[in-house]
């Protein structure tokens, strides 16, 4: 499980592919992830060049809290301020967790982790100057989370069924998950996963408009799968439009050159 500072869905999510249901089988660290590409494709995660943020102070002061205000205020005011508060307090620790994982951020000249400028970032509940709080690996920072949380999960008893596409929940008489039936892409047969607990991190459903930069695979299958479950979905319409874009191309500017 990792912490992504990007979504309210922070608490347990993976980062191998965009679609996907992580199915835990046993008590124990077992576990079935089953991913629609390969976990090394370029997908979201992959193709994340610009950092991660967390109040880490490394470059001038720094508080979770302006970190919370700027949160907050970029939803304009419509984000759960529960969840932001979370994340941003517990970002900087996450960080470390990363860091200790062995992702190779980079550093300043007296060895912390680097930090850049990005846009709607600033400090002091926006009375003070630009922030510079996000955490980077170079412009390669999703490409090595991706490597170093697989490498870590290689620790654990878990199974990973690449170019598995989940197609649907399994419903018990009770209401509640028993687990999911997905297609093997390779040969077009179909699995079921039983599991006690089911959880899925299958991303947004950008590819729904003509020009976007999400992965090629954010096509709505997970919230469909919530949806013919009879689950209820929340917050559909908060859909992120990227101010940096390439309209048409769908390729993305990243935000750093809105900070930096």
């Amino acid at each position: 499980a990792v912490v992504s500072t990007q979504s309210t869905w922070e608490a347990v999510v993976s980062t191998q592919s965009t679609w996907e249901a992580v199915v835990s089988t046993q008590s124990t660290w077992e576990a079935v992830v089953s991913t629609q590409s390969t976990w090394e494709a370029v997908v979201s995660t992959q193709s994340t060049w610009g950092g991660v943020n967390a109040a880490l102070g490394n470059m001038h002061d720094d508080d979770w809290r302006w970190h919370a205000y700027d949160t907050v205020k970029g939803s304009d005011w419509l984000g759960d301020q529960d969840a932001i508060q979370y994340m941003c307090r517990e970002a900087p620790a996450a960080v470390v967790e990363l860091e200790n994982y062995g992702c190779p951020f980079s550093r300043t000249e007296d060895g912390k982790i680097y930090q850049r400028a990005f846009g709607g970032q600033s400090t002091k509940f926006g009375d003070g100057p630009q922030a510079y709080r996000c955490a980077a690996v170079a412009d390669r920072t999703g490409h090595s989370l991706l490597h170093t949380l697989y490498g870590q999960s290689l620790r654990f008893a878990a199974d990973f069924e690449v170019e598995y596409f989940a197609t649907d929940l399994i419903m018990n008489e009770d209401g509640s998950c028993g687990g999911v039936v997905a297609i093997n892409m390779a040969d077009g047969t179909f699995h079921r996963y039983n599991a006690k607990n089911v959880v899925l991190a299958t991303g947004g459903y950008g590819r729904a408009w003509f020009s976007c930069t999400s992965a090629h695979a954010c096509t709505g299958d997970g919230g469909g799968m919530v949806a013919r479950a009879g689950l209820p979905l929340e917050d559909l319409e908060f859909v992120q439009f990227h101010p940096t874009g390439v309209y048409g191309a769908g390729c993305l500017v990243t935000e750093g050159c809105r900070g930096e």
